[in-house]
């Protein structure tokens, strides 16, 4: 399977398609052993999206797992961790460093600019819009999956709710020391499943999105390590410099910058 079939994959399986806006039945709540059997899992989720959406500038720091299952049906896993700066609506820098590739993606307002640290080289783009719409291009062009960005726009709960048929509030769980609300839900393609801290700001730490599209269920998760709003910003924030001696090429030539080394595992990715 090449790089291209595996991110088209990955956004089938991911990217929950509006097409299945036709398709959306009234959230359910079903019986489940364990599971505490209340009716507020869309309300958490509401507020979450409310709050998330209300904050202008955010700044911050995460870890990421992403599953593969190769032809032998085995499960290898690779972690990266990163950074986001994100200030609304049309501003963002956000890096992802892994044990194959270093890349850092920013947007100026008017600009697009992508980084491969490992490889000394970027692309650029011209692009007019918000960071919802600019998530919506990369994915569109097959050039940006980032399933964690689900949470972070100003439209989350409308976007995460769509195709939803089930859902549950787990009951309360500790991410990183920090007590939260667990919430699962399910659509026809994914489970996913979230942790939403509790108090008077009631951010996402921890994301977690299991593929039923494809064999042995791989997983995407991401942990929010910290969070700050409002934080400081230069005025040069999101502008991207190219670092000396940096090759400027095509943007679907810039190569090695997924978070799934190629060639080092056969397989489908999820």
């Amino acid at each position: 399977m090449t790089p291209n079939e595996l991110s088209k994959s990955w956004n089938r399986s991911f990217a929950r398609p509006v097409a299945l806006a036709g398709m959306m039945i009234a959230a359910t709540f079903v019986p489940c052993a364990q599971a505490e059997q209340v009716d507020d899992a869309p309300q958490i989720l509401k507020a979450m999206s409310d709050y998330v959406a209300s904050q202008k500038n955010i700044a911050l720091t995460y870890d990421s797992d992403i599953e593969v299952v190769t032809p032998e049906v085995e499960k290898i896993q690779f972690t990266s961790s990163g950074k986001v700066l994100l200030s609304r609506p049309d501003k963002v820098r956000a890096s992802r460093t892994g044990g194959y590739a270093d890349f850092e993606i920013s947007f100026d307002g008017k600009t697009v600019s992508g980084l491969g640290k490992n490889i000394n080289a970027y692309a650029q783009i011209d692009f007019t819009g918000s960071i919802d719409q600019l998530i919506g291009k990369m994915r569109n062009m097959d050039l940006m999956t980032a399933p964690g960005a689900d949470i972070l726009g100003t439209h989350v709960y409308d976007d995460l709710m769509v195709g939803v048929v089930v859902a549950k509030h787990i009951g309360r769980g500790v991410v990183d020391g920090v007590e939260c609300e667990h919430l699962a839900f399910r659509d026809l393609d994914v489970d996913w499943q979230l942790w939403v801290e509790i108090g008077d700001r009631p951010i996402p730490r921890k994301y977690v999105i299991t593929s039923k599209a494809v064999g042995a269920a791989p997983q995407y998760t991401l942990r929010i390590k910290e969070w700050k709003t409002d934080p400081p910003i230069g005025a040069d924030a999101f502008v991207f410099t190219p670092p000396a001696g940096a090759n400027k090429v095509a943007l679907d030539a810039l190569a090695n910058i997924d978070e799934v080394p190629q060639g080092v595992v056969n397989g489908a990715k999820k």
